[in-house]
């Protein structure tokens, strides 16, 4: 505790991904001397460079922490006998038969019991099932006789981080963290409290992990919902986007979620099957999230079957027709490919016979089902008229939307980019074509 509070506590962050390595610079610039850990040499070597390859990461901040010796990065586990807290941040993805993947969580842990040592403190704060800190953690570590809240300190702290988002970092979102004893959340808690702005403290690591699914699954069985209503607002002949745009006036009892073309990135498509996975091991049919990912999964289908109906409408068909996808990262002015639905539509339109090009600023490739390595083509917008049509999936903030309308003959906007332009060679996913 007294190295905590005065920061001379040594910190070990073991994976350095997404989560991983911004929060490594961020408790290295709290002070705390930051050890980042990962298999992965080559970003070892990038990060030894103050070359970051999250787009998240500030590079002067990287650079800084690096120069100053707060932050380590190594690929040499048998650092952790000198640590005194230890941060997981590996991925948890999903096996082919959509169940949670937890093998790097187990590889950690093993490499953790080759130099475990007494007064450790370890944190996980990758995304999984309610019960996982107990089972993969503690449980290893009494095979080992270690008496957890005695000779070590165990929590879990969910990790929250929205890539891209200018006014919410690491430090000021609220962070929740949830000790197996009350010792454990007070050294667990006065650690992050020097490093974030608000921390929330939960009675056991099954609330912090059950409050991560949670959130997640909330926005995955909203965004379905909204999703459903753009599709039957087609149907109808109805502009959803109007729609969401009149229902947001109200004050109370309604909170605002918007469709597109599929849902991507770690958390939403991911996350809620940890749950519903979880639940069926307890005899639980989880109905909503089976349904909210059943629609959500259609999205790449729907804007499909739409771009195809636009087509008919000006005499063509995808077969054989020139479309460029604008955006294939999951978010605007993010880097992050990961589960982009971008991805599978693209796939979609090759398989319908469409000659298929994209453009993002912020991926300069993709590799296709055949592992084929497919670059981003320079967007010059005296060329849109080339295309016989331009399906908008990523709205970035470079993209000029009027020099779009300007030079494209046909639009499929699927995140209302086009908002206040008023043409009608757009067309809007959620909405009757003109």
């Amino acid at each position: 505790m007294k190295k905590i509070q005065n920061y001379e506590a040594k910190i070990g962050i073991i994976g350095l991904g997404y989560v991983g390595l911004p929060f490594s610079i961020e408790i290295a610039k709290a002070g705390y001397e930051v050890f980042g850990l990962d298999i992965d040499q080559s970003k070892i070597i990038r990060l030894l460079a103050s070359d970051s390859y999250i787009g998240d990461v500030n590079w002067s901040d990287l650079d800084k922490v690096i120069k100053n010796g707060k932050f380590n990065p190594t690929s040499d586990f048998s650092i952790i006998k000198e640590l005194d807290a230890v941060i997981i941040c590996v991925p948890t993805p999903l096996t082919k038969s959509r169940e949670p993947d937890m093998s790097y969580i187990i590889s950690t842990v093993e490499q953790i019991k080759k130099y475990m040592h007494k007064g450790l403190l370890i944190i996980l704060e990758s995304t999984t099932y309610p019960g996982t800190t107990e089972e993969l953690i503690e449980n290893e570590l009494a095979k080992m006789e270690y008496r957890v809240g005695e000779d070590y300190f165990l929590c879990f702290s969910p990790e929250r981080i929205d890539p891209g988002n200018k006014q919410y970092n690491i430090k000021n979102i609220p962070k929740v963290i949830g000790g197996t004893t009350s010792k454990c959340t007070e050294l667990g808690a006065a650690l992050y409290n020097n490093v974030i702005d608000k921390l929330v403290t939960v009675s056991s690591p099954k609330v912090a992990e059950m409050s991560k699914l949670l959130e997640n699954t909330f926005r995955s069985i909203n965004i379905a919902f909204i999703n459903e209503m753009a599709m039957l607002c087609d149907r109808l002949g109805i502009d959803i986007w109007e729609t969401i745009e009149a229902a947001s006036s109200n004050p109370f009892g309604y909170m605002r979620f918007t469709p597109g073309p599929g849902i991507g990135g770690h958390c939403i498509p991911i996350d809620p099957m940890y749950l519903s996975w979880k639940a069926k091991d307890s005899n639980f049919n989880s109905r909503f999230i089976e349904l909210a990912q059943e629609v959500n999964k259609n999205m790449p289908s729907y804007v499909l079957n739409k771009v195809g109906e636009a087509l008919n409408n000006v005499n063509k068909i995808i077969s054989s027709s020139k479309i460029l996808i604008l955006g294939m990262v999951y978010k605007p002015d993010v880097d992050d490919l990961r589960e982009s639905p971008s991805l599978e539509i693209y796939e979609l339109l090759q398989k319908n016979g469409a000659l298929v090009q994209f453009n993002d600023p912020y991926a300069k490739k993709i590799i296709d089902q055949e592992g084929n390595h497919i670059l981003s083509i320079d967007l010059n917008y005296n060329d849109l008229m080339r295309y016989d049509c331009i399906l908008l999936l990523t709205n970035h903030e470079s993209y000029n939307y009027n020099e779009i309308v300007k030079n494209a003959n046909l639009i499929i906007d699927t995140r209302n980019a086009f908002k206040g332009i008023n043409n009608s060679k757009i067309i809007k996913i959620g909405a009757p074509l003109l």
